[in-house]
């Protein structure tokens, strides 16, 4: 047990791509040494979704993104119950980096660990410039995963 609790709250932001999952993966290993409580968040990038939906019906569109998403966070929340962590999970639509960094603000986490790039095309949600964006305005240390 670790006595002085330095990181009680970490923030993992996720769009389900190998890199945010990686991250996300790390993020449990440190939840578990710190015995922090995992909170993971999936932000529906509303700018990529009004351009796909210029393509394809927006209320199908965002409700398939709804799915996948609350599968992804339904699986690091789960990993982390699995493991004896307190978790659980935030689904925003907005521009990615200002929600990661108004729900970290909110919620007063102590770390952010996330994915160095995110996914591409139709279900892209965190690019590499979001990372940047995280890093430069973050309340908290971020921790980037390649």
């Amino acid at each position: 047990m670790v006595e002085d609790k330095l990181i009680k709250k970490i923030l993992v932001p996720t769009d389900g791509s190998d890199s945010s999952m990686r991250a996300a993966e790390f993020a449990l290993k440190l939840a578990k040494y710190f015995e922090s409580e995992i909170i993971a968040i999936y932000v529906i990038d509303h700018v990529i979704l009004e351009e796909i939906s210029k393509i394809h019906e927006r209320h199908e569109l965002e409700e398939e993104i709804k799915r996948k998403a609350e599968r992804y966070l339904n699986y690091i929340v789960k990993s982390a119950q699995r493991e004896g962590l307190k978790a659980s999970s935030i689904l925003v639509e907005g521009q990615p980096h200002d929600q990661i960094i108004r729900h970290a603000e909110l919620l007063g986490v102590d770390l952010i660990v996330m994915g160095s790039k995110g996914r591409r095309g139709m279900n892209r949600i965190l690019i590499g410039s979001v990372a940047e964006r995280v890093i430069e305005y973050a309340p908290c240390p971020v921790l980037v995963m390649r």
